[in-house]
Protein backbone atom coordinates (compact mmCIF):
# COMPACT_ATOMS: atom_id res chain seq x y z
CA UNK A 1 0.00 0.00 0.00
CA UNK A 2 2.59 2.34 0.85
CA UNK A 3 4.63 1.95 -2.67
CA UNK A 4 0.54 2.86 -4.48
CA UNK A 5 0.79 5.62 -2.16
CA UNK A 6 4.16 7.17 -3.21
CA UNK A 7 3.75 5.99 -7.19
CA UNK A 8 0.47 8.32 -6.92
CA UNK A 9 2.54 11.18 -4.98
CA UNK A 10 4.97 10.77 -7.97
CA UNK A 11 2.38 11.07 -10.21
CA UNK A 12 0.84 13.79 -8.66
CA UNK A 13 4.21 16.21 -8.81
CA UNK A 14 4.56 15.41 -12.25
CA UNK A 15 1.14 16.44 -13.66
CA UNK A 16 1.56 20.11 -11.41
CA UNK A 17 4.78 20.53 -13.29
CA UNK A 18 2.70 20.79 -16.95
CA UNK A 19 -0.44 22.56 -15.28
CA UNK A 20 -0.76 25.76 -15.64
CA UNK A 21 -1.66 25.83 -12.16
CA UNK A 22 -3.50 28.01 -9.22
CA UNK A 23 -5.74 31.05 -10.69
CA UNK A 24 -4.53 34.52 -9.56
CA UNK A 25 -5.74 36.63 -7.15
CA UNK A 26 -7.34 38.95 -9.21
CA UNK A 27 -8.29 41.64 -6.94
CA UNK A 28 -4.78 42.90 -6.30
CA UNK A 29 -3.23 41.75 -9.85
CA UNK A 30 -5.99 43.65 -12.40
CA UNK A 31 -6.20 47.01 -10.92
CA UNK A 32 -7.06 48.63 -14.15
CA UNK A 33 -10.49 49.18 -14.78
CA UNK A 34 -12.16 50.22 -18.42
CA UNK A 35 -13.22 53.99 -18.32
CA UNK A 36 -16.16 54.81 -20.01
CA UNK A 37 -17.53 58.08 -20.90
CA UNK A 38 -20.03 59.73 -18.12
CA UNK A 39 -22.18 62.93 -19.12
CA UNK A 40 -22.75 65.39 -16.36
CA UNK A 41 -26.20 66.69 -16.11
CA UNK A 42 -27.94 67.44 -19.70
CA UNK A 43 -24.91 66.34 -21.76
CA UNK A 44 -25.09 63.07 -23.94
CA UNK A 45 -21.95 60.98 -24.48
CA UNK A 46 -22.73 60.59 -28.12
CA UNK A 47 -21.86 64.18 -27.76
CA UNK A 48 -18.37 64.11 -27.46
CA UNK A 49 -16.57 64.11 -30.91
CA UNK A 50 -12.66 62.38 -31.44
CA UNK A 51 -11.67 65.86 -30.93
CA UNK A 52 -12.84 66.43 -27.86
CA UNK A 53 -11.64 62.98 -26.46
CA UNK A 54 -7.91 63.16 -27.90
CA UNK A 55 -7.48 66.49 -26.34
CA UNK A 56 -8.30 64.35 -22.65
CA UNK A 57 -6.69 61.37 -23.30
CA UNK A 58 -2.88 60.39 -22.90
CA UNK A 59 0.11 60.38 -25.87
CA UNK A 60 0.09 56.31 -26.27
CA UNK A 61 -3.64 56.69 -26.41
CA UNK A 62 -3.42 59.40 -28.87
CA UNK A 63 -1.25 57.57 -30.96
CA UNK A 64 -4.26 55.02 -31.45
CA UNK A 65 -6.39 57.81 -34.07
CA UNK A 66 -5.29 58.03 -37.17
CA UNK A 67 -6.84 58.44 -40.77
CA UNK A 68 -5.10 56.35 -43.81
CA UNK A 69 -6.41 58.04 -46.75
CA UNK A 70 -5.80 55.35 -50.31
CA UNK A 71 -8.53 56.75 -52.19
CA UNK A 72 -7.50 54.52 -55.31
CA UNK A 73 -7.43 51.13 -53.83
CA UNK A 74 -9.93 50.66 -51.56
CA UNK A 75 -12.99 50.02 -49.97
CA UNK A 76 -10.62 48.39 -47.59
CA UNK A 77 -11.56 45.39 -45.41
CA UNK A 78 -9.11 44.76 -41.78
CA UNK A 79 -8.19 42.12 -39.23
CA UNK A 80 -6.52 42.16 -36.15
CA UNK A 81 -4.21 39.30 -34.25
CA UNK A 82 -5.65 38.18 -31.00
CA UNK A 83 -3.59 40.71 -29.37
CA UNK A 84 -4.31 43.51 -30.81
CA UNK A 85 -0.66 44.93 -31.75
CA UNK A 86 -1.29 43.79 -35.67
CA UNK A 87 -3.17 44.77 -38.33
CA UNK A 88 -3.51 42.71 -41.51
CA UNK A 89 -5.76 45.58 -44.10
CA UNK A 90 -6.69 44.70 -47.84
CA UNK A 91 -7.80 47.13 -50.46
CA UNK A 92 -10.56 45.52 -53.35
CA UNK A 93 -7.81 46.45 -56.04
CA UNK A 94 -5.17 44.44 -54.61
CA UNK A 95 -3.30 46.04 -51.93
CA UNK A 96 -1.97 43.92 -48.93
CA UNK A 97 -0.37 45.67 -45.82
CA UNK A 98 0.40 44.29 -42.23
CA UNK A 99 1.33 47.45 -39.49
CA UNK A 100 2.51 46.97 -36.23
CA UNK A 101 0.23 49.52 -34.34
CA UNK A 102 2.37 49.80 -31.42
CA UNK A 103 5.97 51.42 -33.48
CA UNK A 104 3.01 52.23 -36.57
CA UNK A 105 5.20 51.08 -39.09
CA UNK A 106 4.30 49.03 -42.07
CA UNK A 107 6.17 45.19 -42.06
CA UNK A 108 4.70 44.62 -45.36
CA UNK A 109 3.33 46.60 -47.84
CA UNK A 110 2.62 44.37 -51.11
CA UNK A 111 0.44 44.69 -54.48
CA UNK A 112 -1.27 41.22 -55.58
CA UNK A 113 -2.76 43.28 -58.76
CA UNK A 114 -6.05 41.42 -58.74
CA UNK A 115 -9.19 41.76 -56.57
CA UNK A 116 -8.88 41.01 -53.67
CA UNK A 117 -12.41 40.14 -51.54
CA UNK A 118 -11.45 39.31 -47.84
CA UNK A 119 -8.11 38.60 -45.51
CA UNK A 120 -7.77 37.10 -42.28
CA UNK A 121 -4.76 36.56 -39.71
CA UNK A 122 -4.28 32.72 -39.08
CA UNK A 123 -2.29 31.59 -35.86
CA UNK A 124 -0.54 34.80 -35.60
CA UNK A 125 0.90 37.22 -37.52
CA UNK A 126 3.70 35.33 -39.25
CA UNK A 127 0.56 33.86 -41.96
CA UNK A 128 -2.75 35.17 -43.02
CA UNK A 129 -4.99 34.10 -46.04
CA UNK A 130 -6.20 36.46 -48.53
CA UNK A 131 -9.60 35.74 -50.80
CA UNK A 132 -8.56 37.16 -54.03
CA UNK A 133 -10.14 37.30 -57.80
CA UNK A 134 -9.70 33.46 -58.60
CA UNK A 135 -8.54 31.58 -55.64
CA UNK A 136 -7.26 31.54 -51.96
CA UNK A 137 -4.02 32.30 -51.21
CA UNK A 138 -1.74 32.32 -48.02
CA UNK A 139 1.04 33.97 -47.75
CA UNK A 140 3.93 34.69 -44.80
CA UNK A 141 5.19 37.81 -43.34
CA UNK A 142 7.45 38.75 -45.71
CA UNK A 143 4.76 38.33 -48.45
CA UNK A 144 5.98 35.16 -49.92
CA UNK A 145 3.23 33.34 -51.24
CA UNK A 146 3.03 29.95 -49.73
CA UNK A 147 -0.69 27.75 -51.05
CA UNK A 148 -3.19 28.31 -53.11
CA UNK A 149 -6.01 26.70 -52.54
CA UNK A 150 -7.93 26.12 -55.64
CA UNK A 151 -10.59 24.30 -54.06
CA UNK A 152 -12.19 26.98 -52.04
CA UNK A 153 -12.87 28.60 -55.42
CA UNK A 154 -13.95 32.59 -55.71
CA UNK A 155 -14.21 33.12 -51.94
CA UNK A 156 -16.63 35.89 -50.69
CA UNK A 157 -15.38 35.42 -47.06
CA UNK A 158 -12.95 33.59 -44.81
CA UNK A 159 -12.94 33.07 -40.95
CA UNK A 160 -10.47 31.08 -39.10
CA UNK A 161 -10.90 29.03 -35.94
CA UNK A 162 -7.95 29.67 -34.09
CA UNK A 163 -8.81 26.48 -31.75
CA UNK A 164 -9.17 24.28 -34.66
CA UNK A 165 -6.90 25.40 -36.89
CA UNK A 166 -9.28 25.74 -39.59
CA UNK A 167 -9.67 27.73 -42.46
CA UNK A 168 -13.31 28.43 -43.44
CA UNK A 169 -14.53 29.91 -46.36
CA UNK A 170 -17.93 30.75 -48.17
CA UNK A 171 -17.91 30.98 -52.39
CA UNK A 172 -19.79 32.36 -54.81
CA UNK A 173 -21.59 29.44 -55.49
CA UNK A 174 -23.23 29.19 -51.69
CA UNK A 175 -20.23 26.31 -50.66
CA UNK A 176 -19.02 26.14 -47.05
CA UNK A 177 -15.56 25.05 -46.83
CA UNK A 178 -13.46 23.72 -43.63
CA UNK A 179 -9.39 23.19 -44.03
CA UNK A 180 -7.23 22.02 -41.80
CA UNK A 181 -4.31 24.47 -42.53
CA UNK A 182 -1.74 21.98 -40.50
CA UNK A 183 -2.45 18.82 -42.47
CA UNK A 184 -4.15 20.19 -45.76
CA UNK A 185 -6.84 18.33 -45.37
CA UNK A 186 -10.63 19.66 -46.34
CA UNK A 187 -12.64 18.93 -43.63
CA UNK A 188 -15.77 19.47 -45.07
CA UNK A 189 -17.15 20.84 -48.34
CA UNK A 190 -21.51 21.78 -47.90
CA UNK A 191 -23.73 24.00 -50.19
CA UNK A 192 -25.70 25.92 -47.97
CA UNK A 193 -28.53 25.84 -50.75
CA UNK A 194 -29.84 29.24 -49.74
CA UNK A 195 -27.44 31.33 -52.88
CA UNK A 196 -25.03 33.39 -52.99
CA UNK A 197 -23.90 35.01 -49.87
CA UNK A 198 -20.76 37.42 -48.03
CA UNK A 199 -22.06 37.11 -44.60
CA UNK A 200 -20.52 35.01 -42.39
CA UNK A 201 -19.35 35.50 -39.23
CA UNK A 202 -18.27 33.05 -35.93
CA UNK A 203 -19.44 32.42 -32.46
CA UNK A 204 -16.27 32.73 -30.30
CA UNK A 205 -17.64 30.66 -27.84
CA UNK A 206 -18.43 27.67 -29.71
CA UNK A 207 -16.82 27.98 -32.75
CA UNK A 208 -19.68 27.93 -34.92
CA UNK A 209 -20.03 29.38 -38.38
CA UNK A 210 -23.23 31.10 -38.95
CA UNK A 211 -24.06 32.70 -42.51
CA UNK A 212 -27.37 35.16 -43.59
CA UNK A 213 -29.00 34.90 -46.60
CA UNK A 214 -31.35 36.82 -48.91
CA UNK A 215 -34.29 35.40 -47.76
CA UNK A 216 -33.49 36.40 -44.15
CA UNK A 217 -32.61 33.11 -43.26
CA UNK A 218 -29.47 32.93 -40.51
CA UNK A 219 -27.86 29.26 -40.91
CA UNK A 220 -25.61 27.81 -38.11
CA UNK A 221 -22.61 25.28 -39.03
CA UNK A 222 -20.29 23.11 -37.90
CA UNK A 223 -17.62 20.67 -39.67
CA UNK A 224 -18.81 17.61 -39.71
CA UNK A 225 -22.31 18.09 -40.54
CA UNK A 226 -24.05 19.01 -44.19
CA UNK A 227 -26.85 20.25 -43.26
CA UNK A 228 -27.41 23.57 -40.71
CA UNK A 229 -27.18 22.56 -36.92
CA UNK A 230 -30.07 25.58 -36.70
CA UNK A 231 -31.98 27.90 -38.98
CA UNK A 232 -33.56 30.90 -38.14
CA UNK A 233 -35.82 33.43 -39.70
CA UNK A 234 -34.42 36.67 -38.49
CA UNK A 235 -35.41 39.30 -40.92
CA UNK A 236 -37.92 39.82 -43.26
CA UNK A 237 -35.14 40.80 -45.69
CA UNK A 238 -31.68 40.03 -47.22
CA UNK A 239 -29.63 39.85 -43.69
CA UNK A 240 -26.51 42.12 -44.25
CA UNK A 241 -24.24 41.57 -40.92
CA UNK A 242 -24.15 39.04 -38.14
CA UNK A 243 -21.90 40.12 -35.13
CA UNK A 244 -21.56 37.73 -31.94
CA UNK A 245 -20.87 39.13 -27.87
CA UNK A 246 -17.87 37.32 -26.58
CA UNK A 247 -19.65 35.72 -24.21
CA UNK A 248 -21.66 33.66 -27.30
CA UNK A 249 -24.99 33.64 -25.56
CA UNK A 250 -26.06 37.41 -27.45
CA UNK A 251 -26.21 37.44 -31.47
CA UNK A 252 -26.67 40.91 -33.44
CA UNK A 253 -28.09 40.58 -36.84
CA UNK A 254 -28.79 43.36 -39.51
CA UNK A 255 -31.17 43.13 -42.80
CA UNK A 256 -32.63 45.03 -45.26
CA UNK A 257 -35.84 45.37 -43.65
CA UNK A 258 -33.97 48.09 -41.50
CA UNK A 259 -34.11 46.47 -38.28
CA UNK A 260 -31.53 45.68 -36.48
CA UNK A 261 -32.07 42.97 -33.89
CA UNK A 262 -30.70 41.39 -30.68
CA UNK A 263 -30.94 37.23 -30.11
CA UNK A 264 -31.01 35.55 -26.83
CA UNK A 265 -29.13 32.43 -28.25
CA UNK A 266 -30.40 30.56 -25.23
CA UNK A 267 -34.01 30.92 -26.12
CA UNK A 268 -33.24 32.06 -29.78
CA UNK A 269 -35.46 35.09 -29.08
CA UNK A 270 -35.45 38.81 -30.31
CA UNK A 271 -34.23 40.23 -27.05
CA UNK A 272 -33.92 43.61 -28.48
CA UNK A 273 -35.52 45.48 -31.66
CA UNK A 274 -33.54 48.67 -33.33
CA UNK A 275 -34.78 50.82 -36.24
CA UNK A 276 -31.57 51.16 -38.66
CA UNK A 277 -30.06 49.79 -41.76
CA UNK A 278 -26.60 48.30 -40.33
CA UNK A 279 -23.73 46.35 -43.80
CA UNK A 280 -21.10 45.92 -40.53
CA UNK A 281 -21.29 44.83 -37.23
CA UNK A 282 -19.01 44.27 -34.46
CA UNK A 283 -18.96 43.39 -30.38
CA UNK A 284 -16.15 44.84 -28.55
CA UNK A 285 -14.38 42.49 -25.56
CA UNK A 286 -16.60 45.05 -23.15
CA UNK A 287 -19.76 44.39 -25.55
CA UNK A 288 -20.33 47.23 -27.22
CA UNK A 289 -21.77 46.94 -30.36
CA UNK A 290 -20.38 48.65 -33.50
CA UNK A 291 -22.67 49.34 -36.14
CA UNK A 292 -21.82 51.26 -39.46
CA UNK A 293 -23.84 52.22 -42.38
CA UNK A 294 -23.00 54.43 -45.35
CA UNK A 295 -20.39 57.06 -43.91
CA UNK A 296 -22.06 56.90 -40.34
CA UNK A 297 -20.70 54.90 -37.55
CA UNK A 298 -22.59 54.58 -34.08
CA UNK A 299 -21.37 52.32 -31.11
CA UNK A 300 -24.23 50.98 -28.78
CA UNK A 301 -23.64 50.09 -25.27
CA UNK A 302 -25.73 48.56 -22.50
CA UNK A 303 -27.67 50.88 -19.68
CA UNK A 304 -28.98 49.96 -16.56
CA UNK A 305 -31.67 48.14 -18.28
CA UNK A 306 -29.46 45.80 -19.51
CA UNK A 307 -31.03 46.96 -23.18
CA UNK A 308 -28.73 48.54 -25.74
CA UNK A 309 -28.45 52.01 -26.40
CA UNK A 310 -26.87 54.85 -28.28
CA UNK A 311 -23.33 55.50 -26.91
CA UNK A 312 -21.01 57.32 -29.42
CA UNK A 313 -21.44 58.31 -32.97
CA UNK A 314 -18.82 59.17 -35.45
CA UNK A 315 -19.06 60.70 -38.98
CA UNK A 316 -16.62 60.18 -41.91
CA UNK A 317 -15.85 63.02 -44.09
CA UNK A 318 -18.44 63.33 -46.94
CA UNK A 319 -18.22 60.61 -49.74
CA UNK A 320 -16.56 57.89 -47.51
CA UNK A 321 -18.03 54.40 -47.93
CA UNK A 322 -18.08 52.15 -44.90
CA UNK A 323 -17.18 49.05 -45.59
CA UNK A 324 -16.23 47.14 -42.35
CA UNK A 325 -15.84 47.82 -38.66
CA UNK A 326 -13.97 46.06 -36.20
CA UNK A 327 -12.64 46.76 -32.14
CA UNK A 328 -8.83 46.35 -31.74
CA UNK A 329 -8.54 43.57 -28.70
CA UNK A 330 -7.13 44.93 -25.35
CA UNK A 331 -7.17 48.45 -26.65
CA UNK A 332 -10.67 51.05 -26.90
CA UNK A 333 -10.34 51.72 -30.46
CA UNK A 334 -12.46 50.58 -33.34
CA UNK A 335 -10.94 50.44 -36.91
CA UNK A 336 -12.56 51.36 -39.89
CA UNK A 337 -11.95 50.38 -43.22
CA UNK A 338 -13.74 52.44 -46.10
CA UNK A 339 -13.45 53.36 -49.41
CA UNK A 340 -10.87 55.92 -49.02
CA UNK A 341 -8.77 53.76 -46.97
CA UNK A 342 -8.83 53.26 -43.41
CA UNK A 343 -9.72 54.79 -40.43
CA UNK A 344 -9.06 54.68 -36.49
CA UNK A 345 -10.85 56.03 -33.74
CA UNK A 346 -11.17 55.82 -29.62
CA UNK A 347 -14.20 54.26 -28.30
CA UNK A 348 -13.29 54.61 -24.47
CA UNK A 349 -14.52 51.65 -22.16
CA UNK A 350 -14.28 49.28 -25.36
CA UNK A 351 -11.53 47.17 -24.59
CA UNK A 352 -10.61 44.70 -21.75
CA UNK A 353 -7.95 45.97 -19.91
CA UNK A 354 -6.25 43.32 -18.23
CA UNK A 355 -4.65 40.83 -20.95
CA UNK A 356 -3.93 36.87 -20.63
CA UNK A 357 -0.04 36.37 -21.73
CA UNK A 358 -1.15 32.61 -21.67
CA UNK A 359 -3.75 33.70 -23.85
CA UNK A 360 -2.47 36.97 -26.22
CA UNK A 361 0.45 39.36 -25.48
CA UNK A 362 1.22 42.27 -27.10
CA UNK A 363 4.27 42.20 -26.02
CA UNK A 364 5.69 38.97 -26.99
CA UNK A 365 8.96 38.05 -27.79
CA UNK A 366 10.16 36.06 -31.34
CA UNK A 367 10.84 32.97 -28.27
CA UNK A 368 7.64 33.35 -26.86
CA UNK A 369 5.78 33.06 -30.09
CA UNK A 370 7.12 30.11 -30.92
CA UNK A 371 6.86 28.42 -27.77
CA UNK A 372 3.17 29.58 -27.75
CA UNK A 373 2.94 28.04 -31.72
CA UNK A 374 3.92 24.75 -30.10
CA UNK A 375 1.56 24.99 -27.27
CA UNK A 376 -1.54 25.93 -29.17
CA UNK A 377 -0.53 23.17 -31.70
CA UNK A 378 -0.49 20.56 -29.23
CA UNK A 379 -3.75 21.97 -27.85
CA UNK A 380 -5.30 21.59 -30.92
CA UNK A 381 -9.04 20.52 -30.63
CA UNK A 382 -10.63 18.24 -33.07
CA UNK A 383 -13.61 19.46 -35.41
CA UNK A 384 -15.78 16.93 -33.89
CA UNK A 385 -16.20 18.87 -30.76
CA UNK A 386 -17.24 21.74 -32.10
CA UNK A 387 -21.37 21.80 -31.19
CA UNK A 388 -23.64 24.38 -30.40
CA UNK A 389 -23.45 23.74 -26.24
CA UNK A 390 -19.38 22.92 -25.40
CA UNK A 391 -20.45 22.26 -21.85
CA UNK A 392 -21.86 18.93 -23.03
CA UNK A 393 -18.19 17.84 -23.72
CA UNK A 394 -17.09 14.98 -21.23
CA UNK A 395 -20.55 14.36 -20.19
CA UNK A 396 -21.78 10.79 -20.18
CA UNK A 397 -24.88 9.89 -23.42
CA UNK A 398 -28.30 9.41 -21.20
CA UNK A 399 -29.67 6.24 -21.48
CA UNK A 400 -31.82 5.93 -24.42
CA UNK A 401 -35.26 5.16 -24.83
CA UNK A 402 -36.91 1.53 -25.27
CA UNK A 403 -36.24 0.56 -28.92
CA UNK A 404 -39.68 0.57 -31.11
CA UNK A 405 -40.27 -2.77 -32.53
CA UNK A 406 -39.77 -3.38 -35.99
CA UNK A 407 -42.18 -4.29 -38.61
CA UNK A 408 -41.29 -8.26 -38.64
CA UNK A 409 -41.95 -8.49 -34.98
CA UNK A 410 -44.85 -6.93 -34.63
CA UNK A 411 -46.37 -9.41 -37.67
CA UNK A 412 -45.16 -11.94 -35.59
CA UNK A 413 -47.07 -10.92 -32.44
CA UNK A 414 -50.24 -10.76 -34.31
CA UNK A 415 -50.34 -13.92 -35.89
CA UNK A 416 -48.89 -15.33 -32.60
CA UNK A 417 -52.25 -13.78 -31.27
CA UNK A 418 -54.44 -15.15 -34.32
CA UNK A 419 -53.29 -18.37 -33.92
CA UNK A 420 -54.29 -18.21 -30.03
CA UNK A 421 -57.65 -17.32 -30.97
CA UNK A 422 -57.77 -19.73 -33.41
CA UNK A 423 -57.01 -22.61 -30.80
CA UNK A 424 -59.44 -21.50 -28.78
CA UNK A 425 -61.76 -24.53 -27.80
CA UNK A 426 -65.51 -23.41 -27.74
CA UNK A 427 -67.90 -24.08 -24.99
CA UNK A 428 -70.64 -26.65 -26.51
CA UNK A 429 -74.22 -25.36 -26.17
CA UNK A 430 -77.74 -26.67 -26.42
CA UNK A 431 -80.45 -26.14 -28.57
CA UNK A 432 -78.73 -25.51 -31.57
CA UNK A 433 -76.30 -23.11 -29.95
CA UNK A 434 -73.13 -25.13 -31.53
CA UNK A 435 -73.67 -25.53 -34.95
CA UNK A 436 -71.06 -25.50 -36.81
CA UNK A 437 -71.51 -22.48 -38.70
CA UNK A 438 -72.23 -20.51 -35.37
CA UNK A 439 -68.94 -21.91 -34.10
CA UNK A 440 -66.84 -20.76 -36.77
CA UNK A 441 -68.69 -17.43 -37.32
CA UNK A 442 -67.57 -16.85 -33.25
CA UNK A 443 -63.84 -17.84 -34.19
CA UNK A 444 -63.92 -15.29 -37.07
CA UNK A 445 -64.82 -12.77 -35.12
CA UNK A 446 -62.47 -13.51 -32.40
CA UNK A 447 -59.73 -13.41 -35.26
CA UNK A 448 -61.21 -10.35 -36.47
CA UNK A 449 -61.10 -8.88 -33.03
CA UNK A 450 -57.23 -9.50 -32.17
CA UNK A 451 -56.30 -8.12 -35.36
CA UNK A 452 -58.55 -4.69 -34.53
CA UNK A 453 -56.39 -4.49 -31.13
CA UNK A 454 -53.30 -4.10 -32.99
CA UNK A 455 -54.86 -1.69 -35.67
CA UNK A 456 -56.01 0.74 -32.89
CA UNK A 457 -52.84 0.55 -30.84
CA UNK A 458 -51.12 2.09 -34.52
CA UNK A 459 -53.71 4.48 -35.07
CA UNK A 460 -53.24 5.65 -31.74
CA UNK A 461 -49.35 5.93 -32.19
CA UNK A 462 -49.61 7.76 -34.66
CA UNK A 463 -52.15 10.17 -33.82
CA UNK A 464 -49.66 10.80 -30.22
CA UNK A 465 -46.69 11.45 -33.03
CA UNK A 466 -48.58 13.92 -34.68
CA UNK A 467 -49.86 15.59 -31.22
CA UNK A 468 -46.40 15.57 -29.89
CA UNK A 469 -45.71 16.93 -33.16
CA UNK A 470 -47.83 20.29 -32.83
CA UNK A 471 -47.32 20.92 -29.37
CA UNK A 472 -43.28 21.02 -29.97
CA UNK A 473 -43.67 23.21 -32.84
CA UNK A 474 -46.05 25.56 -31.24
CA UNK A 475 -43.39 25.59 -27.70
CA UNK A 476 -40.52 26.33 -30.41
CA UNK A 477 -39.41 29.91 -30.53
CA UNK A 478 -41.22 32.19 -33.47
CA UNK A 479 -37.94 32.28 -35.68
CA UNK A 480 -37.52 28.32 -35.56
CA UNK A 481 -41.00 27.35 -36.07
CA UNK A 482 -41.30 27.85 -40.20
CA UNK A 483 -38.45 25.10 -40.52
CA UNK A 484 -39.94 22.97 -38.44
CA UNK A 485 -43.55 22.95 -40.25
CA UNK A 486 -41.88 22.53 -43.51
CA UNK A 487 -39.91 19.51 -42.51
CA UNK A 488 -42.89 18.05 -40.76
CA UNK A 489 -44.97 18.62 -44.41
Amino acid sequence: MEEIHDVSDELEIKVKKYQRGEAADLEWLMQTEEGRLEAEGLEKTWRFNQQAIASEVDVASRKNQFDLVLPDLGPYTLDYTSSGRYMLSAGRKGHLSIIDLHTLKPIKDMQVRETVRDVVFLHNELFFAAAQKKYTYIYNREGTELHCLKEHGAVLKLQFLKNHFLLSSINKLGQLHYQDITTGQMIGNYRSGLGRTDVLQLNPYNSVLTSGHSGGTVSMWKPTSPSPLVKMLCHRGPVTAIAFHPNGHLMATAGMDKKLKIWDLRKYEAIQTLPGLAKSLDFSQKGMLATSTGSFVQVLATSDSQDYSRYMIHTMPKGYQINKVLFRPYEDVLGIGHSSGLSSILIPGSGEPNFDSWVANPYETAKQRREKEVRVLLDKLPPESIMLDPTQIGNLRTSRKKEKPTKEEIEAEKAAAVAAVKNVSLKKKTKGRSKPSKMARKKQEGIEQAKRSFVEQNEDGVMKKKQKRITETSELPVALQPFVSRKAT
